[in-house]
């Protein structure tokens, strides 16, 4: 019964979350035409909504630790689902992303992803798309802001394992900024596929920064223990089993 009823809530929370999307979308739209910079103020609006409806609705509460990444830097994210997106464009300042040429067709979202500066990128194309990907971050900079990457390449389920891909650190290496790694325990209650929704406390930290100037190979040295080790030990406080090793996926 309770299974049911949390259920029904997640449902009734995904439907609104959407629906708050299309709204908010429309009410700042006339706002963003006019000045970029309202875009950010858009973005943060409407996940500050999402996380708090969250709490309300399917008592899933967030929380953010560590400092707030601020001015030019890289953030290589751990990616679980769609929530740790919204926590962290909800805290920091000036976001964009490294993301799929084809959520640039998406209604609303593809229009908004370029006013924020998103960078897309076909990764279909491989040795081709990491040399565009990088001029692109390059020229990006005339937007400035925080651009965070997901080095795994896409979302992985709680306790899953998957390669970091040397993308994030040819980009770290090429642009020459600092880059903040953030880790999360996100998927124990929101999962990359599904709709149930589990209450608890998710959290997203921003663990201490790497500073530019590190070669390509003692970069990624780095990235992946750090940011793995953080989200089990994330996911352990939410009393979620990590598997020995992990599990594929």
């Amino acid at each position: 019964m309770r299974t049911a009823l949390q259920y029904l809530l997640s449902v009734v929370f995904i439907i609104q979350m959407y629906l708050a999307m299309a709204v908010y979308a429309l009410v700042w739209t006339p706002f963003v035409i006019r000045r970029r910079e309202a875009v950010f103020d858009a973005v943060h609006a409407y996940c500050r909504w999402v996380r708090a409806s969250a709490a309300v609705l399917v008592g899933l509460r967030s929380e953010i630790r560590g400092p707030v990444p601020g001015g030019e830097v890289l953030i290589a994210a751990k990616h679980q689902s769609f929530f740790d997106i919204i926590m962290i464009v909800s805290v920091v300042p000036r976001p964009k992303f490294i993301m799929k040429k084809e959520l640039l067709r998406a209604p609303i979202v593809g229009w908004y992803a370029r006013r924020m500066g998103c960078i897309p990128v076909d990764r279909g194309k491989r040795g081709k798309a990491m040399r565009q990907m990088v001029e692109d971050v390059k020229a990006g900079r005339s937007a400035p802001g925080q651009l965070i990457i997901y080095p795994q390449g896409t979302r992985v389920a709680a306790g899953a394992r998957r390669p970091y891909k040397i993308g994030v650190g040819v980009i770290y290496a090429e642009v020459g900024e600092d880059c903040v790694p953030a880790a999360t325990n996100v998927g124990v209650f929101w999962p990359r596929h599904g709709i149930l929704r589990k209450p608890g406390l998710a959290v997203v930290e921003f663990l201490p920064v790497i500073r530019a100037g590190l070669t390509v190979e003692d970069f990624m040295a780095r990235i992946e223990p750090e940011i793995e080790d953080a989200s089990d030990r994330l996911m352990a406080e939410a009393g979620f089993r990590v598997p020995p090793g992990g599990a594929e996926g």
